[in-house]
């Protein structure tokens, strides 16, 4: 390497150096003026904690030249100096007791409402966020910035008020030592720039451990998350020992990368530690030549080198803060994009026109784009214009890939299209202030959700809701038997996703769920795909007789539940290609005759007929 390439390293990681620092500080300040009432709290019970620590080296010094070497020349101790002296220690030990009391407790409240205030800030931004930015971020990655992240990021805080503490212990302590005397001070404070020194390679050599470190822990956390999710798929596939192997890898680069930074800080304490002592060696060295010169006494130069002992712990206290500063940073790097995110879901100021029955749907001319891994839109709808009127039931149906789930996720506003409406009652959804769409449409998915809890905690959500209404739409849903049969009825607990019912019972209840409320547009993704053709019936001639009827579009793929439809929508491509009656669409569109005798058997296959312009869009 020539001279000017090492040159030029040096300049860049002392640049790089001066930014950690920098930022570092901004964000000490960030945490002091998020909690400045217990960080002042805190720093004057650290403060009382270095006053005292100071003043024990004097009494200690002066017991050692008015009781200790007195006492030895007479051959005896004097009571009262015994019990004067006593008593100057206790009240300086009290104190500091005190003074740790206020720094720790003051601390540790201001690094957990630190860490609970930005978890909120977190999972609100989640709340906020829209379903396109979930998508594109992994689970495990968002688990780790609400958790391990944000705790990360004000891990810093704990030692925080007692290095601000230690500075005054300092600067008490260097005033001290200078009016005590000059010249052993001097001797003494050599090694302070050697502490700054260190302090500074350490935040350097450690800043890029730290950031690897945190990166890996969120890795390792995505990874487990993933497995455990699909624990059917491993276990159904043989795949255990694979999953073991592919977290063990990541593991084991985790626990090189944490290793790597406890290499580091295994060198750094013991040098911090070191220091100082040095300085105190240096002391007794130089004081005990000026001590029997008569240059000063045995009490100065106890005191002195018990000052100097005692600056051990302060500059610990200001190495913990630094050393925890880089995996502050890496951590609030992770959460500061979180909470800088603005893809919010715009709202409008109108209400919705409500009613006693069903809703009006209107989709006019919707297109729609997902964005892929590169930020490419990826086209899924074009075009696509229908309208349902109140109370009826209209099925989506279309091949796979041609846009019924999303469809499905427009009508009750998961996402927004790229151009076009979608009209409620004639208002346009994206009009309507925040918290309407959900009051007027309900929306249940086929891949159900099933919190660990009981039946009824997992229908009301935690509404208040009489078990009236509760029942009723047990009902509804057809799952009113099988409920019945439960343990413990409505009180029954049914494990982490559901997992002690069937999938058929979980999509009842999630239907259930979904009814309770009493939608005016109940829009449903395939979401009775696990039930018998009868059961599905049943749930459409109930959703249809119910006091309050709503308007139902359903994605369906099964024969049976589509001919249950007032209205069929067939998407081909991403294009409403043809719309009528089930029979209609089936003697038309040869397309749509495929895909729904599928898996009829063959004399119930009804030939298609040529398309006429009566079936189409």
């Amino acid at each position: 390497m020539s001279a000017r390439s090492t040159g030029n390293t040096v300049v860049r990681s002392e640049r790089e150096q001066k930014k950690v620092m920098r930022r570092g500080f901004r964000h000490i300040g960030l945490a002091v003026r998020e909690q400045p009432a217990m960080f002042t709290w805190a720093v004057l019970g650290s403060s009382l904690y270095g006053g005292m620590t100071v003043a024990s080296a004097y009494v200690i010094g002066g017991v050692a030249d008015r009781v200790i070497l007195p006492s030895i020349e007479r051959g005896s101790v004097g009571t009262s100096a015994l019990v004067l002296a006593a008593t100057a220690i206790l009240v300086v030990a009290v104190l500091k007791i005190v003074g740790i009391i206020g720094r720790r407790l003051f601390a540790g409240i201001m690094s957990y409402r630190l860490q609970a205030e930005y978890r909120r800030r977190v999972t609100g931004a989640y709340l906020r966020l829209p379903l396109s930015w979930h998508q594109r971020h992994p689970a495990g990655q968002l688990l780790s910035n609400a958790n391990s992240d944000v705790e990360a990021s004000f891990f810093f805080v704990a030692p925080l008020p007692f290095a601000c503490g230690a500075l005054v212990m300092v600067a008490i302590t260097v005033v001290a030592l200078f009016l005590t005397d000059p010249l052993l001070a001097l001797v003494g404070l050599v090694v302070f720039p050697l502490v700054f020194l260190a302090n500074g390679l350490y935040s350097q050599v450690m800043s890029p451990r730290m950031a690897r470190a945190q990166q890996l822990r969120a890795e390792v956390s995505e990874i487990a998350h993933e497995s455990f999710d699909a624990a059917l798929v491993v276990k159904t596939l043989g795949r255990e020992a694979d999953e073991a192997e592919r977290f063990g890898e990541r593991a084991d680069e985790l626990r090189d990368g944490l290793v790597a930074v406890g290499r580091v800080r295994g060198l750094f304490d013991p040098l911090m530690e070191a220091l100082p002592n040095l300085g105190t060696l240096a002391v007794l060295l130089v004081g005990a030549e000026r001590v029997v010169a008569g240059a000063t006494n045995a009490g100065d130069l106890v005191s002195i080198a018990y000052l100097f002992t005692l600056l051990a712990l302060p500059i610990r206290a200001i190495g913990w803060v630094l050393a925890d500063l880089p995996r502050a940073l890496a951590g609030f790097d992770r959460v500061t994009p979180v909470l800088a995110a603005d893809e919010e879901t715009p709202h409008g100021p109108g209400a919705a026109p409500g009613g006693s029955g069903g809703a009006e749907l209107g989709v006019r001319d919707v297109d729609f784009a997902h964005t892929d891994a590169v930020g490419r839109p990826a086209p899924v709808l074009h075009g696509v214009t229908f309208d349902v009127a109140a109370g009826r039931t209209v099925a989506v149906v279309g091949p796979t890939g041609s846009g019924k789930s999303t469809l499905a996720g427009l009508l009750v506003r998961l996402v927004d299209p790229r151009s076009g409406e979608v009209l409620l009652d004639g208002v346009d959804l994206r009009s309507l202030r925040e918290g309407e769409v959900p009051g007027q449409a309900a929306f249940v998915a086929q891949s159900t959700f099933l919190f660990d809890d009981t039946v009824r905690g997992n229908i009301t959500l935690g509404a208040d809701l009489p078990d009236a209404k509760v029942h009723e739409a047990l009902r509804v849903a057809a799952a009113q038997d099988f409920v019945d049969r439960l343990p413990e009825g409505l009180d029954t607990r049914v494990g982490e996703r559901g997992a002690s019912l069937s999938g058929g019972q979980r999509q009842r209840l999630a239907l259930a769920r979904a009814v309770v409320r009493r939608p005016r547009l109940l829009v449903m993704d395939d979401a009775t795909s696990a039930v018998d053709p009868s059961v599905e019936a049943r749930i459409l001639d109930a959703l249809r007789d119910a006091d309050r009827p709503a308007t139902v579009v359903v994605v369906a793929y099964r024969q049976a539940t589509i001919a249950l439809a007032d209205e069929v929508v067939w998407l081909e491509g991403g294009r409403l290609v043809a719309r009528g009656s089930h029979a209609e669409l089936l003697a038309q569109v040869p397309g749509y005759a495929r895909l729904v005798q599928a898996y009829a058997p063959p004399d119930e296959i009804t030939p298609a007929e040529p398309e006429t312009a009566g079936a189409q869009a």
